[in-house]
């Protein structure tokens, strides 16, 4: 009875083994065949006891190994076989009696299959965990992670030097003990379980100025942890306030120039200094017209100068050079909130920045309709609203607006408003461009001389009377700006012992443009002065008939203006008026 209980318990041990167990007798009988074994091998028979093993057993490898134990009595240890989708490590031995003798053979194979998945996994794992790491270690931004219970589980080197704060100090404790001022965000993530971008935090005990993002760990669907992204704004605040400096510099700078600075003797340069000297001294609004180079912005730096304003701010804004969708909020400012990237407490405008003084609005005649009524605003209500705010702010601002645009065209086809160009040309001053003041050329040539010289390094001590004729002939479409740029390219052009400038080392254009005056061309062909007046309104004969006088008057004056006006009987400033009138300009 005893030994029946024994061997039954002895079955039950086997087959609750998790090992596969084979055990053959002298004779080659299966006495064992555990549930593992028949689970490894795949064999679905009730049972194999009492069978031969050769038969009993379809592998042969492992009939074999038991064969040649039964046999010879050899063991086996730790051989790696692979059994279906199954590896396994097997041991087989010879069962001997107390004499010796070999009485059976016994086969033990473990099941690794699982083990060997998770060795790869962990191996996986380290190799990740080695990336990571060294990622971690090579960035510049503070990284800190923390596990779901808030603790600290990993920090960087960056965040260390960043935040003065240890591992000691950080790992396995609460994450707000790094915040200084502030509520800590991982505790937030943990809380919501959603990200956070961009908060401003004061870390660690240096009291660091940071820029936080933390987004949650998410594992099997379960908030495992936070991984927080930690950026230094210290230097980032420094050169944003530097270059917030030096663009106050730059937008601050004292007018420069005075009426002193402007060169030239002839009739149209002294009237428009004249008026513009008279006008310095009244509050009134100031339209600067003129084309592209002839000197506008010098002219309002020497009408700031010559005011009362003088020791004010001179800001100077040119409207085409800003981009259009950040002009109104550099003109007025912007409240903080009022669009993405905005700074914190808002910004003033160039209005604000030049209260007490002048601003120069060059190239007005191409702002924007909707700028052009917040422009008027500012004119007639004398304040100013920032972008995103609803509390108006007086300014106490003189307005010098310039232009090359032709404005009375643009009031006709609905571009510019005619309310702002009534507001805008109060005293309207006509810069003339320099071919209606040749005369001035000689002077304008040693005034840009001596300032090029210093630039090239180079000794022009004299200009031909042969270049000064070339230089007269021409009609300077680009003005005195174009005269400067051909005395530069005429020094680069010189020897380094040349002293005087010739005509070789013009720009090539001019001579040619010497050619066309001689075959009878220029800016006022003849044949349009011929061009009769067409049928039509009594305005249209009118407005061609006076066309056809004022390329006659310009044509006998070879082009000057004030010659043109006097034959004309006519003031200089209606010519201009005329020629902008008539597209003859």
């Amino acid at each position: 009875m005893l030994e029946k209980m024994t061997q039954a318990a002895h079955q039950v041990i086997f087959n609750i083994s998790s090992d596969a167990i084979i055990v053959i007798d002298k004779f080659g009988t299966i006495i064992i065949f555990n549930s593992a074994a028949k689970r490894i091998l795949g064999i679905k028979k009730t049972s194999l006891i009492g069978t031969q093993f050769r038969k009993g057993i379809p592998l042969p490898k492992l009939s074999e190994a038991l064969g040649a134990a039964l046999q010879g009595g050899t063991t086996e240890y730790n051989r790696q076989w692979q059994i279906g989708d199954s590896t396994v490590i097997a041991n087989c031995v010879a069962l001997k009696d107390r004499l010796g003798n070999i009485i059976g053979a016994a086969l033990i194979m473990q099941d690794i299959t699982k083990t060997h998945r998770l060795e790869k996994m962990v191996a996986d794992l380290r190799e990740t965990r080695s990336l990571l790491e060294a990622i971690l270690r090579a960035t510049d931004d503070a990284i800190t992670v923390v596990n779901e219970d808030g603790n600290g589980i990993l920090i960087n080197p960056a965040y260390t030097k960043l935040t003065g704060l240890t591992e000691a100090d950080v790992l396995h404790k609460p994450a707000s003990v790094a915040v200084t001022e502030g509520e800590s965000m991982h505790l937030r993530v943990l809380k919501t379980g959603q990200l956070v971008r961009g908060v401003r935090l004061k870390i660690g005990p240096l009291k660091k100025e940071v820029l936080v993002n933390v987004a949650p760990v998410i594992v099997d669907g379960k908030l495992r942890g936070s991984v927080g992204v930690i950026h230094d704004i210290t230097e980032i605040m420094q050169l944003s306030e530097e270059l917030a400096s030096a663009r106050k510099l730059i937008r601050h700078l004292q007018a420069k120039y005075t009426f002193d600075d402007i060169i030239g003797q002839s009739e149209p340069l002294q009237a428009a200094i004249a008026l513009a000297r008279h006008a310095s001294d009244t509050p009134a609004t100031v339209l600067l017209r003129g084309e592209s180079g002839t000197g506008k912005e010098l002219f309002a730096h020497a009408m700031h100068h010559a005011s009362g304003r003088g020791r004010g701010p001179f800001v100077r804004v040119n409207c085409v050079a800003i981009v259009e969708t950040l002009l109104e909020s550099e003109l007025f400012g912007y409240e903080e909130g009022a669009f993405t990237g905005a700074l914190r407490g808002g910004k003033k405008g160039y209005f604000e920045d030049a209260n007490g003084g002048t601003i120069f609005l060059d190239e007005i005649g191409d702002m924007n309709p909707a700028l052009q009524a917040r422009l008027l605003r500012v004119l007639q209500e004398k304040e100013i609203t920032r972008v995103g705010g609803t509390r108006p702010i007086p300014i106490n601002v003189r307005i010098i607006a310039a232009t090359n645009a032709n404005l009375e065209q643009r009031l006709l086809d609905g571009s510019f408003r005619e309310d702002l160009y009534y507001r805008l040309n109060v005293v309207p001053i006509f810069v003339p461009p320099l071919r209606v003041r040749k005369d001035d050329i000689p002077l304008l040539c040693t005034h840009l001389g001596k300032k090029l010289q210093h630039e090239y390094r180079k000794k022009v001590v004299n200009i031909s009377t042969a270049v000064y004729r070339i230089l007269a002939d021409y009609d300077w479409p680009g003005n005195v700006r174009e005269l400067e740029n051909v005395l530069g390219r005429a020094m680069i052009q010189m020897d380094q012992n040349e002293e005087t400038i010739l005509p070789r080392h013009l720009p090539e254009y001019l001579s040619a443009y010497k050619k066309k005056l001689k075959a009878g061309t220029g800016n006022y062909p003849v044949d349009t002065v011929n061009e009769k007046p067409q049928g039509g309104s009594l305005a249209d004969i009118l407005n061609q008939t006076e066309k056809n006088a004022l390329i006659e008057a310009l044509q006998e004056a070879n082009g000057n203006k004030t010659r043109a006006a006097q034959t004309l009987g006519i003031a200089i400033r209606s010519l201009y008026y005329k020629l902008e009138k008539h597209k003859l300009s």
